[in-house]
This record gives C-alpha cells, sequence and structure tokens, in this order.
C-alpha cells in the first residue's frame, strides 16, 4: 500500500513570505513618500483673515497651480542652468580622469596597482559635507596653505569662491571624491574582458595604445554608460557641496541649485506644498534625461550589433 507524498505545508508561499519584508519597506519608505510628496504638490493653504485662531489656515485643492508657478519661478529655471553648466563640467572629466586611471592600472607591470587602487577609491569614503568642508577651508584664501605658497612665490591668488571660478572649485569637490567609484567600476570590467583577447591583439601586432582605443574601451563601453547614468543623477542632486560652501562666500545663494531651492521653500519659507511640487518636477526631469540616456545607448548598441 502507497501513501500519497504530501507537500511541505507553505510550500507555495514561500517565497512571497521572503518577498514580504522587502515589500513593506517598499511601500513604508518609497512608495508612501512619492505618494504624499504628489498629494502635498496638488493642494496649498488658504489663509482667512490674519491666519490666526481655528480654521483660520486651511488646506484646499490646487490642481497644477503648484506645478504653473514652479515651472515659472526664474529662481528655479536659474538653478537648473546653474547645475547644467556644472555638470558639464564634472561628468567629462570625472568619467575621462576615471578611464584613464582604470586603463593605466590595468596596464602590464604596473607597479603597487592595490595600493593605487586604494588610494584613487579613498576619497569616495569620505562623506559629501566632510570633503566640501576640507576643499573649502582649502579655498579660503586667509587659512589656505596653496595661498601661502602663491603668495611668497609671488603669483597670482584667483578668488575661487566667486563668479566663474566657483563652478571649477565646486566641480573639483565632485570630481575628486567621485573619480574613485567610476574608476573602480571600469577597472572591474577591464579585468573580466577574457587574457585570449589580448594575445591574439599581441600576436596581430597590436601596440598597448591600440589595444586600449580598439579593444578595451569598446568593450566597456557599458560600464560606460552605467558610469555616466550614475554621474547624470548625482550632478541633478547636488545639494551638499554647494550648501557647505554657503557660508564662506555670498556667490551662493540659497537657490544655487534645484533642490538647495525645495530646502528653502520646505524648510525656510515653510511651503512644503510648492517645495513638493519642485521636487516631483526634479524627479520626472531626472527620469526623462535616464530613460532618454539609456534608451539612446541600447538602439546604438543594438545597431552595432546588427552590423
Amino acid at each position: 500500500m502507497t501513501t500519497a507524498r504530501r507537500k511541505p505545508y507553505g510550500v507555495k508561499g514561500a517565497p512571497y513570505g521572503f518577498l514580504l519584508p522587502a515589500a513593506i519597506l517598499f511601500v513604508l519608505f518609497f512608495a508612501l513618500p512619492i505618494g504624499y510628496a504628489l498629494w502635498l504638490s496638488l493642494h496649498k493653504v488658504q489663509v482667512k483673515g490674519l491666519g490666526l485662531g481655528s480654521g483660520a489656515r486651511k488646506e484646499v485643492w490646487a490642481g497644477l497651480r503648484n506645478y504653473t508657478d514652479a515651472l515659472t519661478d526664474s529662481e528655479l529655471v536659474d538653478g537648473a542652468l546653474r547645475v547644467a553648466g556644472y555638470g558639464a563640467i564634472v561628468v567629462p572629466v570625472m568619467l575621462g580622469l576615471a578611464l584613464l586611471l582604470a586603463l593605466m592600472l590595468d596596464a602590464d607591470k604596473v607597479r603597487l596597482a592595490p595600493f593605487t587602487r586604494l588610494a584613487i577609491f579613498l576619497p569616495y569614503a569620505i562623506p559629501g559635507v566632510v570633503a566640501a568642508m576640507l576643499w573649502g577651508f582649502l579655498y579660503l584664501p586667509d587659512v589656505s596653505p596653496f595661498y601661502f605658497v602663491l603668495d611668497k612665490l609671488g603669483m597670482p591668488q584667483p578668488n575661487l569662491l566667486d563668479g566663474g571660478p566657483l563652478y571649477f572649485a565646486l566641480s573639483n569637490i565632485a570630481v575628486w571624491g567621485g573619480t574613485g567609484f567610476n574608476m573602480i567600476v571600469i577597472y572591474t570590467a577591464l579585468q573580466a574582458i577574457p587574457a585570449e583577447v589580448y594575445e591574439a591583439a599581441k600576436l596581430d601586432g597590436a601596440t598597448p595604445l591600440q589595444t586600449a582605443l580598439r579593444i578595451k574601451i569598446p568593450m566597456v563601453a557599458p560600464s560606460l554608460v552605467l558610469t555616466f547614468f550614475f554621474s547624470i543623477i548625482a550632478t541633478l542632486q547636488v545639494f551638499s557641496e554647494p550648501t557647505t560652501l554657503k557660508p564662506l562666500t555670498n556667490s551662493v545663494s540659497t537657490t544655487w541649485s534645484p533642490l538647495m531651492k525645495v530646502y528653502r521653500d520646505a524648510f525656510g519659507a515653510g511651503d512644503i506644498y510648492a517645495a513638493a511640487a519642485e521636487a516631483v518636477i526634479i524627479a520626472v526631469v531626472t527620469l526623462i534625461l535616464s530613460f532618454g540616456f539609456l534608451r539612446a545607448a541600447n538602439s546604438r548598441t543594438k545597431q552595432e550589433e546588427a552590423r
């Protein structure tokens, strides 16, 4: 007499049980805040009289009024233009240095490669606020050792915290902190290239420069796309560097970047409804730019594979 084998109790529901904690955290700390921000962006406060007493301040439906006000706000537009100029410096310089350093570390007979990788990556481990404070100290003419040396040598001492040089001062902080992370991503992709590819290139008489330009860089193109994607997102969300340097110069306003304006409106002016609309606009712009770039990169990859 044979008995039917019973399936262990709850096997079918086990995957859902494992996913449940992550789903709860996603809803609580991601989906609900986004939904609440959207809800706030469609409302405003209506004040009656002097705004004193119960019922004097009432939350009412505003529709798209907060969005139209944000899109026509010159401070938000000017902040977006400043971030665009900042990104035009940061992204190409940072990725160019990361690619160059990764190629140099991947070359044959490199001495102290582990120490060099750690030294290049180490600035990424320093928090952005700490890095901005460090560089802010070096930018101040009265306390910077660099300005002291320039003064002793009789050389000009540029003010890096005023006007156009401010963009390069802020960009330098981002490049110093982000190059190491991007270098590690690209270097890891280089290490994954099969050794047979390099051996075939040597047999064909390819020089190290030709190998780098015609083999290494094309094969790590997906990593370059990934690092460019991350760099664009980080650039659009720049906040800690200009906020930290703001007490050191009058050239950095409270609305220097779009996120700084969101912070000012929410916690300085107390208008969380306008700030929510501005935050939603920034998120949508980031999503559109990221999706557009990834789609263009994927279409180009498919065209190259079809050839």
